[in-house]
Formats: structure tokens, sequence, C-alpha cells
């Protein structure tokens, strides 16, 4: 299992480390106040942040993640995550 550790840059930016044995990629994720309301209201940004990772590597390796995205951009990929991500949060 993978191991994500979330880091806050500034209010709206989020480094985010993937680590799987000896190999790791990092990933800048940008999230606005109005992303952080509408996907993950109530919890902390960073657990927001580290559960929608946890989403993503159940789909794709941490490889095939991009480098740098904006959170609603998972919807766009995953129709599902909405709905997915806010039953994961309560």
């Amino acid at each position: 299992m993978a191991e994500i550790h979330v880091q806050r840059l500034s209010d709206e930016q989020f480094r985010v480390e993937v680590r799987e044995g000896a190999s790791s990629t990092i990933h800048t994720v940008t999230a606005a106040p109005g992303d952080l309301q509408k996907y993950g209201a109530g919890v902390q940004p960073e657990t927001l942040i580290e559960k929608s990772f946890e989403f993503l590597l159940e789909r794709e390796s941490k490889e095939s993640i991009l480098r740098s995205f904006d959170l609603p951009l998972i919807a766009q990929y995953f129709p599902e995550y909405p709905q997915i991500i806010s039953s994961r949060l309560v």
C-alpha cells in the first residue's frame, strides 16, 4: 500500500508525496476554497487531499497521476469522484 504525505504550501496549494516501496512521486494540487467546500465540507483540507489520492491510486498508478492539477479535475476524469469522496469523509 502506498504512503501518502500531504503538506500545505499555501491556502490553496498542497504538495503530495506518494511513496511505494523504494520509489516516490511528487504532485502539486491546487484546491480553491470553493473546491474544498464542495468536496470536503467540514474536514481538514489535508484529509480531503489524502483521501482524493487514495481514490486515484485505486484507479491508476502513482506514475499516471498528473504532477500538477486542480482538485476538480479528478471529477472530469472520474465522474463518480464527488459521490465516493463525500462518503469517505463522513
